[in-house]
């Protein structure tokens, strides 16, 4: 019989308030009681033990990555607000990630390196992580190139699941490698592991080539309008658009502000073409599906096996 994982960080629930040591590091977590989704019984707590328990997956996903803050004060159902630029006042041992914006304000993006800074930035009240999509070193320069697959209000999710499986088979006909995850919210992200090196605007006119082509090959199904106002809110939006400089996405295990606290997880193309839904995965069931399957995530890490977006790209 497997013996039961131990847990790096174990947050009492019945206090409001605690201070953890992590490497060194202390991180006083605050509200642990405050309720995050009433009509479930979860807590701050709960979502920030979820972090803590997911974190030996979650953080090379997001390492070395701006980290975008969504923060909702009074948790799921509560309106919430971004900030970009690291707070202040803040431990010193935050990272961060300086940021040349057009319009030539600089940014200093708060980094998620390790659990102390994890736990630090989901105390704040981020329930989802939303990640640069190209590491620091290099912002302009992403390392994937994905597609958000989103329906429209009468489309359904058996609709995004045909369409995910649309784009892989494209995808595979192109030689590249595809990965799919669930979004936590009402779509799946399809995510395509590339080699570093061509600029945000070529992987970005690159998403825009195929997706405008899918519309066109598939009208009855998905949809590349891009404005909301004029798209058919029967189909699937294939939003080739979050591939643009400065945009981001939730996370891979990030939970969203689901009414079921869900997460976006990794599934696999055989997950894909079966009866699966979105509220199948959530902050109580997620962890328990890594222990058993590890990190399906894995290959988006992985230096080999990334696909030259070069071979589809024209010169300047």
């Amino acid at each position: 019989m497997p013996q039961k994982r131990r847990r790096t960080v174990d947050i009492p629930r019945d206090r409001d308030g605690v201070t953890v040591a992590l490497g060194g590091r202390t991180v006083t977590l605050t509200n642990l009681r405050k309720p995050f989704w009433p009509e479930l019984g979860l807590t701050k707590r709960d979502l920030l033990q979820y972090y803590a328990d997911v974190a030996p997956v979650l953080l090379p996903h997001i390492r070395d990555r701006a980290m975008v803050m969504k923060r909702y004060p009074n948790g799921a159902g509560g309106a919430f607000f971004f900030m970009k630029r690291a707070p202040s006042p803040r431990p010193d041992w935050i990272e961060l990630c300086r940021i040349h914006h057009p319009s030539e304000n600089v940014i200093d993006f708060p980094l998620i390196q390790d659990l102390a800074s994890l736990l630090w930035v989901v105390n704040l009240g981020c329930i989802d992580l939303n990640q640069w999509y190209a590491r620091c070193d290099d912002v302009d320069r992403p390392d994937y190139v994905h597609f958000d697959l989103d329906p429209g209000e009468k489309a359904s999710f058996d609709q995004v699941r045909e369409t995910a499986l649309v784009v892989r088979d494209t995808l595979e006909g192109l030689d590249m490698p595809s990965h799919a995850k669930t979004t936590g919210s009402r779509g799946i992200h399809v995510y395509v592991p590339i080699v570093r090196g061509p600029t945000q605007q070529q992987v970005w006119s690159f998403a825009k080539t195929v997706a405008v082509e899918l519309a066109a090959h598939h009208p009855k199904l998905m949809t590349s309008v891009y404005a909301k106002a004029r798209r058919p809110t029967d189909r699937v939006h294939v939003d080739y658009n979050q591939n643009a400089w400065g945009r981001t996405l939730a996370s891979v295990y990030s939970v969203r502000p689901h009414p079921q606290a869900c997460v976006s997880t990794p599934v696999t193309w055989r997950e894909v073409q079966s009866p699966i839904r979105i509220e199948d995965f959530r902050i109580d069931n997620v962890p328990a599906r890594i222990a058993r399957r590890g990190d399906l995530w894995a290959p988006l890490l992985a230096k080999k096996d990334r696909f030259d977006l070069r071979r589809y790209i024209r010169p300047d």
